[in-house]
């Protein structure tokens, strides 16, 4: 039905048969609609290609963040359009919480550990980053790669430092957790966080809504608060003067999880796809993406080799992943009146 009006649709703008037999035509069942799955992201373009050529489902590019997703979940319950979903992980805890999502138990589940997955496999882990900064060398023209939060504050990095909207994109939240904690703030206390985004303003940060990686490759953002593997991929893959640095008063890591949407439109599709990401390939795919797999087999010792060493990582802490998600809701609120 859906490939006829379609069809019907095209011939009705005047595309011809010739015209319509060049196009690509997938099938319903052979489509899996992805919410949050930009190609620039995590390496997503690769993973994309491998679940086309290895299962037969097509997944569209899509640019959301995870907020945005979350909001288009709400909005379409009743009569959803995505099949699964990529998030944060306390988003993917808000959608469950929410209705949003249905249960689906992916091939190997059972090498996902148990903090880091629903136990109905309402929402599941398939791989972590690490929080940091995220920094093209060139574009500060000669300034010192900075260390700390609170270099970022200094006004010779006015213009130069970007984070993503922390009241919409995981990634922002995150770093808002981040230097929460670093400055002794608790998930019940976000004042520190909030006294260093204040300060931050007066440097005029540039705070974009969705994933930024091109314009800090471009050197339109010099200073990026994002995790490890864009920094190791802009470095290793683009090839680009990129150096990833934990700042010195400490960080955290955290998962990103998929889901199954509650009442999808193309079930079989689905689960097709959320079996890959975490198949041995699917997983390997993330690992030379210098993403963390939730099955840590996957990683490579190349890939490892690219990582900075350990005593760096030590300094990169977790937290309670639930209670940050039952956070999020009183911060971003703050974050908006206070801050923007």
């Amino acid at each position: 039905m859906l490939n006829k009006t379609l069809r019907a649709a095209c011939l009705a703008l005047g595309m011809t048969t010739v015209m319509l037999a060049s196009l690509p035509v997938y099938a319903a069942d052979d489509t899996a609609i992805c919410y949050n799955c930009p190609p620039e992201w995590a390496d997503w373009g690769t993973q994309l290609q491998a679940i086309a050529a290895d299962t037969g489902v097509h997944v569209p590019q899509d640019n959301k963040n995870s907020g945005q997703s979350l909001a288009s979940l709400v909005a379409e319950k009743n009569n959803p359009v995505a099949d699964v979903v990529y998030y944060g992980v306390t988003f993917g805890i808000q959608a469950a919480e929410q209705g949003l999502v249905q249960p689906y138990k992916p091939a190997h589940w059972d090498a996902i550990p148990a903090d880091l997955k629903d136990p109905d496999g309402k929402w599941f882990a398939i791989h972590s980053g690490t929080l940091g900064f995220m920094v093209n060398v060139d574009a500060l023209n000669g300034l010192p790669v900075p260390q700390s939060w609170s270099d970022l504050l200094k006004p010779e990095y006015r213009g130069m430092v970007g984070y993503l909207d922390p009241s919409s994109a995981f990634v922002g939240y995150v770093g808002a957790v981040a230097v929460n904690r670093a400055l002794g703030g608790t998930l019940d206390d976000f004042t520190p966080a909030i006294e260093w985004f204040q300060k931050l303003q007066a440097n005029n940060p540039i705070v974009p809504k969705q994933t930024a990686y091109a314009r800090v490759l471009s050197g339109e953002i010099p200073i990026l608060l994002d995790y490890d593997f864009n920094a190791y991929h802009a470095r290793y893959q683009d090839h680009v003067n990129v150096r990833f640095v934990i700042p010195q008063e400490g960080t955290i890591s955290v998962p990103y999880v998929m889901s199954m949407v509650a009442n999808d439109p193309n079930p079989a599709a689905a689960r097709k796809v959320l079996d890959y990401v975490l198949s041995d390939k699917g997983q390997a795919i993330w690992a030379n993406a210098y993403l963390r797999p939730v099955r840590a087999e996957a990683i490579s010792q190349q890939a490892q080799s690219k990582f900075l060493p350990a005593s760096d990582y030590a300094r990169a802490g977790t937290v309670d992943y639930a209670r940050m998600a039952a956070a999020q809701r009183a911060f971003s609120q703050r974050y908006t009146k206070e801050v923007e």
